[in-house]
């Protein structure tokens, strides 16, 4: 009876014992599975990005351009925004703008409008026309003086381009010398260059805006890209440039910090108002008058000269 005991003490002992084995090897498997789920979670230190990957982040251009003038434009200015609307397919239109009091709401004009930069045509005394290209909401802002408008309806030229394609920007080797060039380029590059998903633009490029310095004015071209000869259209491929239109050129007056103000960064010493130059010019009307006054004061002054004293024989001893 004794030997029977003895035996199914040691069995219970020997399940026992297993039991405690196999309890300690599955929490060694759990912890296992634990810690490759962890390495699983944590990236990698150690890899490298690949170029193909999927998930890398992709700026996208996103420039967008309120165009709005001031009261008193001439139709000559108003032709001029019609053609760089149709060349700049990312722009949005708004009602004129009282400049006197209320420029201080362009910012906020161009926010409610979705946009990050703004072209506004001022226009003073009918004649004189200012352009200010703006960063907004937080500058820079440039103040340029437009001279030698000429449109596209006016011109008349031979060349020809898609209404909304895309053009290509080319800047003078100029811009890079100086820095108020330099900050002027980077400027037009976001204003003028269209972003590839506008609104209303088409996936062409068959036309160039060209900007070029001379005299410290910017000169602004539009060209279309001919691929062929049109004299020869079954003939060998050859580039030429057509221009298009509109032409007009920038004096740059001031370059301010902020949108519309701010801290002046560069004055153009150089430049006169147009309105100084007038003044100082002649005056048709004034100089006309002060010639006739001149002209009946030298008459007068020939006729006392060849007047002759009275004799006995003058007019009026003899039939006196």
């Amino acid at each position: 009876m004794a030997t029977v005991l003895k035996a199914q003490q040691k069995n219970a002992d020997r399940a026992a014992l297993q039991d405690k084995k196999g309890k300690k090897r599955a929490l060694e498997l759990d912890d296992e599975d634990s810690d490759d789920a962890m390495e699983d979670v944590q990236p990698k230190k150690h890899a490298r990005p690949s170029g193909n990957e999927d998930n890398q982040v992709i700026k996208r251009n996103k420039q967008r351009v309120l165009m709005l003038s001031s009261r008193g434009v001439t139709s000559r200015m108003r032709h001029l925004m019609k053609d760089l609307e149709s060349l700049l397919p990312h722009t949005k239109k708004d009602a004129k703008l009282d400049v006197k009091s209320q420029l201080y709401l362009l910012p906020e004009l161009a926010d409610l409008n979705n946009c990050n930069n703004c072209l506004f045509f001022e226009a003073r005394r009918h004649e004189d026309l200012y352009l200010w290209a703006v960063k907004t909401p937080n500058g820079p802002s440039i103040r340029m003086h437009v001279q030698n408008i000429h449109t596209m309806d006016e011109l008349k030229m031979t060349g020809n381009c898609l209404k909304g394609s895309r053009g290509l920007l080319s800047f003078d080797a100029a811009f890079d010398q100086d820095e108020h060039w330099k900050l002027v380029k980077e400027l037009f590059t976001h204003i003028f260059g269209v972003p590839p998903a506008a609104r209303r633009s088409k996936p062409f490029i068959d036309h160039i805006l060209s900007f070029s310095i001379l005299d410290g004015k910017i000169w602004f071209r539009n060209f279309q890209i001919m691929e062929k000869d049109p004299l020869q259209p079954e003939g060998p491929p050859t580039m030429s440039l057509i221009e298009i239109g509109p032409r007009f050129v920038l004096t740059p007056i001031k370059i301010f910090e902020g949108a519309f103000n701010g801290a002046v960064v560069y004055r153009n010493e150089e430049f006169i108002a147009p309105a100084k130059i007038r003044r100082a010019g002649p005056h048709t009307k004034l100089d006309r008058y002060r010639k006739k006054l001149f002209a009946a004061k030298d008459r007068d002054e020939r006729r006392a000269a060849r007047a002759l004293p009275e004799d006995e024989f003058s007019v009026p001893k003899v039939f006196g």
